[in-house]
């Protein structure tokens, strides 16, 4: 399976119509280099750029969700469409999206850990609260975004629901870039699964993003790394390759704690 890591520059002086067009455009572009193509958490707003979160919020079926199905579409590809402001029931969401190649809603993924502790997100977001799965050909991802990235257990879970690779979009700030590269190999060798992690370029919010989106295999080798700026970074995944390491290093066999498999779903 090839997959493509569009770590996209989020300009604060961009409109975000320019920007979601010109994501659409860098999707499109992907066709016939990728079968997944991967977009960073809240490319339309910027990730630490809380004030414009409810001006920039919008439906399930907003802007956002209708040019990402329609660059699927286009490209032929399975997208994760990074993330959104989702307004739903009076509440905001740090919401994903996963497209399959004919445009269809594949699943969706409402952010369950939010980051900032008393301010930001953590007070300006509701929480997610459902393990999400979604079987590609060939492979089967769970979802996770940024802050999550911090909390293993939310992996294993997807691990017990069946998941072999995690996608995971993020803006992540430059100033803890070692955490970011550091945890984004531990969740792959601690679970023996890939993780694909896109992060956002430039500056929002007053905050420097880290970039260096990174593609790590099974055994928790890097396959490929982005820099700080604004580029495509492409992988090649075998899904061979997490059984193998499964079966020739069955760690995950000798689980004594939480080996109860959470609530999840499929969509």
């Amino acid at each position: 399976m090839r997959a493509s890591l569009i770590q996209i520059a989020v300009d604060p002086d961009e409109p975000v119509d320019a920007r979601r067009a010109r994501a659409a455009d860098l999707v499109r572009a992907e066709s016939g280099h990728a079968d997944l193509v991967v977009l960073p958490e809240l490319w339309p707003v910027g990730a630490f750029d809380y004030e414009r979160f409810a001006a920039e919020s919008e439906p399930m079926d907003g802007p956002t969700h209708r040019a990402m199905a329609e660059a699927a579409r286009d490209a032929g590809v399975w997208l994760h469409a990074g993330s959104f402001v989702e307004a739903r029931d009076g509440a905001l969401y740090n919401t994903s999206l996963v497209l399959s190649p004919d445009g269809g809603l594949a699943a969706s993924y409402r952010k369950i850990h939010r980051f900032g502790f008393d301010k930001g997100e953590a007070v300006l977001m509701a929480a997610g609260e459902d393990l999400v799965t979604v079987g590609l050909p060939r492979l089967t991802i769970g979802l996770g975004t940024c802050y999550d990235l911090r909390f293993p257990e939310l992996f294993r879970g997807l691990v017990d629901a069946g998941a072999q690779a995690f996608v995971l979009p993020a803006g992540w700030p430059e100033r803890r870039r070692a955490h970011w590269s550091l945890l984004a190999r531990a969740r792959a060798v601690e679970n023996q699964a890939y993780v694909l992690a896109c992060g956002t370029a430039g500056t929002n919010g007053g905050v420097e993003q880290a970039g260096h989106s990174v593609v790590v295999d099974p055994w928790g080798e890097v396959l490929a790394e982005a820099g700080p700026g604004e580029e495509v970074l492409r992988a090649v995944l075998d899904p061979a390759k997490v059984t193998e390491t499964r079966e020739q290093f069955p760690a995950l066999k000798d689980r004594v704690l939480g080996v109860a498999a959470p609530p999840s779903r499929e969509r």
